[in-house]
């Protein structure tokens, strides 16, 4: 590319770029003050994760982890820029191709805005103001751009009296003197002497100022309008998108909500049950703390007073629950770890809580579910579906309508108001966030969101343990120190972890009490670290006899297997 092609792709790219970031801004504004749920952005990424196969989202997951939704938004964002650079060189080549491209786009997301679950009636409105913002200013900042065909003429223009001979510069601008044929000279000048002339004499003109198109006034005001414009998307997408995360009302709602006293209380936790072990996953998780995985773009903003549960399908009657109704039910608390099934061996995407809701059972025998009828499907208020066992919402575990989690309401982000909590299952079968429907039925009638792409049915989680201390690839001194971690099968329990160094017979650790069978439990090995290289890997032995796997399988299609192997550095 030469450099004047290069001059003049630039300054097109960067008006398209602009364009796109000040119609991204302003259709984010709109989403915020008119249908939060369908911002451009989200319309798009929702597209994509509805889309994509299983394996890509774990893949996403197993990158990203808890940051996957920022990637997507991330990788989203690039490609659009780099589509919006090129509608720019396209606008400046064929004038209206970039303005066409702009509203095609907006008209495409405001299409797909209406389809979704959590569609609002202006759904469509804020895809559609960010493209025509966006095809408004591509066409007025091109059109700021200097014009390619009299740019070089103006620049030749500029240079030219510079490179002309002075001579015939002062003949064609200075007078000639005439006289008439008859006259004759009163004396002839020496040969030597130039002949004196009547004309003024004429200095060579001063150099032409540069034409403004190139360089000047012209480049500089493309530049600023170029600049304001990006920086004014870039500000008001950053206004919207925290005007969303923090929603006044509901966080108001939730802000001032005081939680009923629990009819039944959470077993008090046992002593010893919280080793003192620098570095271990803490008995409970902080809300803070607790790993996120979910389909929503945008979080949910559901005002209690407007929610409403409904229980309906293979039931004898039909059920309707109300906040206010639920808040009076006697609430019950219980403890519980949550796992996702795209969590690798020894990941982190697990967290325990105690939770506060009413037990989803008695909801489901005031239905009355049919004899036949083995499936439970629950509906987000985004769309989102999980087809839970119904035996594992009907048995003797605390599986809960939550309201309250760690003393405190929901996080916004972990469901508020209401989500369902069920220990034993992972939570792409059981752990609904902003639940809004529970339709009794059967697996063979209906299909769940991640059923549907390839995910086993029922998801139990497996018997699993990790190493938390010490961490991988981090050097350690020799001598005294201390292997600990975690172990988990909940709704079974655990009921022993063994821990090999290296190629060693396998060592029993000391297994602290258990909260409840619904809950991790924590573990600690005394090891005497000598200099050098070693291996350390766990494994777990379940309540009910069952062995941990040492096979190894990935996440999909219904949990990873295999013993957590890290490897270690002590020095001398």
């Amino acid at each position: 590319m030469t450099g004047s092609a290069s001059r003049d792709r630039l300054p097109a790219a960067a008006a398209g770029v602009a364009a796109a970031l000040l119609g991204i801004g302003a259709g984010e504004l709109a989403a915020t003050l008119l249908a939060p749920s369908s911002s451009p952005f989200a319309v798009v990424g929702g597209f994509l994760i509805d889309g994509a196969p299983a394996w890509a989202k774990d893949t996403a997951i197993a990158w990203f982890g808890t940051g996957d939704k920022a990637a997507l938004l991330t990788g989203i964002a690039l490609v659009l820029l780099a589509a919006a650079g090129a509608l720019g060189l396209l606008q400046r080549r064929f004038r209206g191709v970039g303005v066409a491209g702009f509203l095609a786009l907006g008209a495409a997301v405001a299409v797909l805005a209406p389809l979704r679950a959590d569609a609002a009636p202006l759904s469509w409105l804020p895809a559609l103001v960010a493209g025509i913002v966006a095809a408004l200013v591509v066409r007025a900042l091109v059109r700021r751009l200097p014009d390619r065909e009299t740019e070089p003429e103006s620049r030749d223009r500029a240079t030219e009296p510079l490179s002309r001979d002075a001579g015939s510069v002062s003949r064609s601008t200075a007078p000639q003197p005439t006289s008439p044929p008859s006259a004759t000279p009163r004396s002839a000048a020496p040969p030597s002497a130039a002949p004196r002339s009547t004309a003024p004499q004429s200095a060579a003109p001063p150099p032409v100022a540069a034409a403004p198109a190139a360089d000047g006034p012209t480049r500089r005001r493309f530049l600023a309008w170029t600049a304001g414009a990006a920086a004014v998307g870039i500000l008001a997408t950053v206004a919207a998108t925290a005007g969303r995360a923090g929603s006044v009302a509901v966080t108001a709602v939730r802000t001032a909500l005081r939680l009923p006293k629990p009819a039944v209380a959470a077993a008090p936790i046992p002593a010893g049950a919280a080793l003192k072990v620098d570095g271990i996953s803490p008995l409970i998780t902080p809300n803070a703390d607790f790993y996120r995985i979910d389909t929503a773009l945008v979080v949910p903003q559901v005002d209690p007073a407007q929610w409403r549960l409904r229980i309906h399908g293979l039931v004898a009657h039909e059920v309707t629950l109300t906040w206010d109704e639920l808040l009076a039910l006697p609430l019950v608390e219980a403890a519980a770890t949550l796992s996702c099934v795209s969590n690798d061996v020894g990941g982190d995407l697990i967290g325990n809580a105690v939770w506060l809701g009413y037990p989803i059972r008695e909801l489901l025998a005031k239905a009355q579910p049919a004899a036949d009828a083995d499936m439970v499907l629950s509906t987000s208020v985004d769309g989102f579906t999980a087809g839970t066992p119904i035996e594992a919402l009907t048995d003797d575990r605390n599986a809960l309508l939550a309201i309250g989690m760690n003393g405190r309401p929901l996080p916004i982000e972990h469901g508020f108001p209401v989500r369902m909590v069920v220990p034993g299952l992972y939570g792409y079968v059981s752990a609904t966030k902003w639940v809004t429907d529970l339709e009794v039925t059967r697996f063979d009638r209906a299909t769940a969101y991640w059923t549907a792409r390839g995910w086993s049915a029922r998801g139990p989680v497996k018997l699993e343990s990790r190493i938390d201390v010490p961490k991988s690839g981090r050097a350690l001194r020799a001598g005294d120190t201390v292997i600990a971690g975690v172990a988990w099968q909940p709704h079974a329990g655990v009921s022993a972890v063994e821990v090999q160094i290296d190629d060693g017979p396998w060592q029993r650790a000391e297994l602290a009490p258990a909260i409840s069978a619904d809950t991790w439990v924590q573990w600690r090995l005394p090891w005497a670290a000598t200099a050098g290289q070693h291996t350390l890997r766990c494994r777990a032995t379940g309540a009910d006899g069952t062995a941990q796997t040492a096979d190894v399988a990935p996440p999909a299609p219904d949990g990873a297997t295999g013993w957590h192997t890290i490897g270690v550095s002590v020095n001398a």
